[in-house]
């Protein structure tokens, strides 16, 4: 027998939209399920900056369990609306990376060479893929002097929009709105004596 095929999921407000969006670019055969090796992608794509370990939780969290290898949407989206209100995965601030690009400039010349930032972005902490690297030395890499100015590189990665998680602030606020608006809800006991009174 023929599995039935389910409905499509519909978006309740702008940030499930924005997260179905992200999604349904790696969604290939159209039926709300992706590949787990495209969920970092998706993140990054909603403004995430997860590291390795991150992207793991998050598999582990929506993975279709009887299926392995893939992630279905009605698992994914309440999950990243979750993660979107908390702001985990927030990108760092422009003072936190100005500081970290400081702490590796010892000459403090205002730039890095290529081989350094290689070096740290491939070898160090949490490296990154050669890929990930030559993504990066796209916007990062000055043509002419072949440095990295990181506060010009910086700038360029401010101007990145943020819109996910301040859509997802929105919703928070919507939501608290809507909790005082609602009647409170009063123990029995309290509507006793109030009726005695």
């Amino acid at each position: 027998m023929a599995k039935k095929e389910e409905p499509k999921i519909q978006p309740n407000n702008e940030l499930e939209k924005k997260i179905i969006e992200s999604f349904e670019v790696f969604d290939h055969s159209g039926k709300q399920v992706v590949d787990v090796r495209e969920i970092g992608t998706i993140l990054r794509s909603l403004g995430c900056c997860p590291t390795e370990a991150e992207i793991q939780e998050v598999i582990l969290a929506t993975e279709n369990k009887e299926a392995t290898g893939n992630v279905p949407l009605i698992n994914f989206l309440p999950y990243m609306c979750k993660v979107m209100i908390e702001h985990r995965f927030y990108p760092a601030s422009a003072e936190m990376l100005l500081a970290a690009f400081r702490y590796f400039d010892k000459e403090g010349r205002g730039y890095l060479t290529k081989e350094k930032f290689a070096q740290l972005m491939l070898e160090e902490g949490e490296p990154f893929t050669q890929e990930e690297f030559d993504e990066m030395m796209q916007t990062a890499l000055d043509p002419v002097t072949d440095t990295i100015t990181y506060e010009y590189y910086i700038n360029q990665l401010m101007v990145a929009p943020k819109d996910v998680y301040n859509i997802a602030d929105e919703i928070q606020e919507e939501m608290r709105r809507l909790e005082a608006a609602a009647p409170k809800k009063r123990r029995a006991s309290s509507l006793l004596r109030a009726a005695k009174n």
